[in-house]
């Protein structure tokens, strides 16, 4: 796992939220995610409390820019963005397309990790 700063976590977690709210909903398996999330990097109470916070409200839009990913952290974005979407088993067109273009940002030329369709893609947990 990669050592975050700070200011990368919460970029990783802006991130993370906006995702959740490509849907238009924030369901409870997302919400779960999050908190593995949250354990797994030990956030310090103020960052939990911001993160609790972006699943309330989406993060602002001009707070989440893939350009200011690192390159080393872009496959780390990635994956947790994907995890992200497929958290609640059921990936909706617009997770969809919305990761597909995190992807294309971040990895040009590349093969998509998650298709889409205009009813959804079932994940292998929901298969």
């Amino acid at each position: 796992m990669h050592r975050l700063s700070s200011s990368d976590r919460l970029r990783l977690f802006r991130f993370v939220c906006s995702f959740a709210w490509a849907d238009l909903e924030i369901r409870q398996e997302e919400r779960a995610y999050v908190a593995r999330l949250l354990r797994r990097f030990q956030l310090p109470e103020d960052e939990v409390q911001l993160v609790r916070g972006w699943l309330e409200r989406p993060p602002r839009a001009e707070d989440i820019d893939p350009m200011d990913i690192p390159d080393e952290q872009k496959r780390l974005f990635l994956e947790t963005a994907r995890a992200m979407i497929e958290a609640d088993g059921f990936v909706d067109e617009r997770e969809s397309e919305t990761f597909g273009l995190l992807e294309a940002l971040l990895n040009p030329g590349g093969t998509s990790q998650v298709e889409g369709s205009a009813g959804g893609t079932e994940t292998a947990e929901t298969r």
